[in-house]
């Protein structure tokens, strides 16, 4: 494992990327320590609206308030992010990093004990066996950023790669203006 734990970052995939599942990417890390690492991708907005999978839920999500992909481990899986105050974790809230968390959404909004600001909800998760992803950045397949709150909420998520090289410091603001197809440069 990193000396650091990547709990609450960003991995930003390095172009090109080969796999499809992660080109253009961005992953938010719920956890990563010595059993592997799992994270969501924000910035995969899905087809189905959460009004129509979720409708008791659909009242806190984010727009566009769809089902996003969060990544290319069990399908069946579903992760809500949800915008919160709330540092304390509780019946059905788990802070991840200050204003941000995961909520429990086999239960009704009305049981969680925090108050919710907005939510994305997310269908599969992006997870590394152990050494993995260590593995994969010292291949230089990723970079790692620091996380944004509204990184998890941004408004036209499928900017959110450029968006978040764009703010970085030194040679990896410059991967912002990559073109899809670098052979093409």
């Amino acid at each position: 494992m990193t000396d650091v734990p990547l709990r609450g970052r960003l991995l930003i995939a390095a172009p090109p990327l080969v796999d499809s599942n992660f080109d253009r990417t961005v992953v938010f890390l719920l956890e990563h320590g010595d059993e592997g690492a799992l994270g969501l991708v924000l910035n995969r907005p899905g087809d189905k609206e959460v009004a129509d999978a979720l409708p008791e839920w659909s009242v806190f999500a984010s727009e566009p308030a769809v089902v996003f992909l969060g990544g290319p481990v069990s399908a069946e899986a579903v992760i809500a992010l949800a915008r919160s105050d709330e540092a304390t974790e509780r019946d059905g809230w788990i802070p991840i990093v200050p204003g941000v968390g995961t909520v429990d959404l086999a239960r009704a909004p009305g049981d969680i004990e925090v108050t919710i600001d907005g939510m994305r909800v997310f269908v599969g998760y992006a997870g590394w066996a152990p050494g993995q992803l260590e593995g994969e950045l010292e291949h230089g397949a990723w970079f790692v950023a620091d996380f944004h709150i509204e990184d998890a909420f941004h408004h036209d998520p499928t900017a959110l790669w450029r968006t978040v090289l764009r703010r970085q410091r030194g040679h990896l603001k410059m991967f912002a203006n990559c073109p899809d197809d670098p052979t093409t440069n």
